[in-house]
């Protein structure tokens, strides 16, 4: 009898646990960002752990924030073309020149200062980007809520008028950002966002592009004085971010698995993150004024100033993917065009 009871109960506890003892397949997720990040605390993880619930346990997949697979941020679109990493999120502005039509959504000008809209905006012209992505199967190309300034204190004569960054070093994450910084005739640095904080503790730059979001996660409320963005809440041009899965990984996967993870890709994830994203900047911007810190809105004269430069960036950009046979002005057109329309849904 005690036997007999003893299976029954083993038998319930194999029902209970499922992912633990009936997985077929594990994948792993490498990143960048810590574990109080955004990324890592309200897109992967809960990705994840609905890919474990929606394929009952036969899915299992194990997260490692912070680069502990090895390597350094800008080999992460390596580490998951090569297989290293099952899936990687990363930033695609750590590899200059290989997704070049998604840069379109990178610029100021085109993208406004809503994730969700813009996350929506990009599913919308995909079709068009699609060759970007051709040695990995992309899970989802998104942004966050924009390019705001953060900056160690402010710049002599404040930051109404864009002539007053002149000289400034200012991080950018990518390359579309440090056009923009050098229109402004500041200095752009490129680094890692991990690089950040001490960069800023070293006096290595003066401040950084980067959204609000982050600032809590990174301390750089501790080693920022201001905090400033556009009129209306619009940001200086975004970053484009790539969540994607090794190729031959996911078609090495039962039919029924893979359906699992595309019901968890693309459309399905775009707007909904798009408005944590955006909803997620209002800690930043607390933390910052909590230390002390000012935020600073630019009024419309100063704004137009700050479009005025940015149209230029978009021109190089035109310009620049022209020589790839790229019609740049044709994605900018359908980008923005994108954007407008899904403009009224976004914060």
């Amino acid at each position: 009898m005690r036997l007999t009871v003893l299976r029954a109960l083993f038998v319930m506890l194999v029902a209970a646990v499922p992912t633990a003892w009936a997985a077929e397949e594990t994948l792993t997720v490498h990143h960048f960002l810590g574990p109080r990040s955004t990324t890592h605390a309200r897109m992967i993880v809960p990705w994840a752990e609905r890919l474990a619930a929606q394929s009952d346990g036969r899915l299992e997949v194990r997260v490692f924030p912070g680069m502990t697979l090895g390597g350094r941020p800008p080999e992460l679109f390596r580490q998951v073309r090569d297989g290293v990493a099952d899936v990687v999120w990363t930033l695609i502005g750590y590899t200059p020149g290989v997704f070049p039509r998604a840069e379109v959504f990178e610029l100021p000008t085109v993208h406004r200062g809503s994730a969700a809209a813009t996350n929506r905006a990009i599913q919308d012209v995909f079709p068009l980007l699609a060759e970007d992505f051709a040695d990995i199967h992309p899970i989802l190309v998104h942004v966050h809520a924009g390019n705001a300034l953060v900056l160690a204190g402010p710049p002599d004569g404040g930051v109404g008028g864009v002539d007053n960054l002149r000289g400034l070093k200012l991080r950018t994450p990518s390359r579309t950002g440090a056009w923009l910084i050098d229109a402004w005739g500041a200095e752009p640095v490129g680094m890692p966002l991990p690089d950040l904080p001490q960069a800023l503790a070293k006096g290595a730059v003066d401040g950084a592009l980067v959204p609000f979001e982050i600032v809590a996660p990174l301390r750089l409320h501790e080693l920022s004085r201001l905090g400033v963005e556009g009129a209306d809440g619009s940001r200086f041009g975004t970053s484009v971010f790539l969540f994607a899965m090794n190729k031959d990984r996911y078609q090495s996967l039962p039919a029924d698995l893979r359906a699992v993870i595309d019901g968890n890709s693309g459309a399905a994830l775009a707007g909904t993150l798009g408005e944590i994203w955006d909803a997620a900047e209002t800690a930043g911007i607390d933390a910052l004024r909590a230390a002390g810190g000012a935020m600073v809105g630019l009024g419309p004269v100063a704004m137009a100033a700050f479009d005025a430069r940015a149209e230029t960036v978009v021109d190089r950009w035109i310009d620049e993917v022209a020589a790839r046979g790229i019609d740049g002005a044709a994605l900018v057109a359908a980008a923005r065009a994108a954007v407008g329309r899904h403009a009224h849904r976004g914060r």
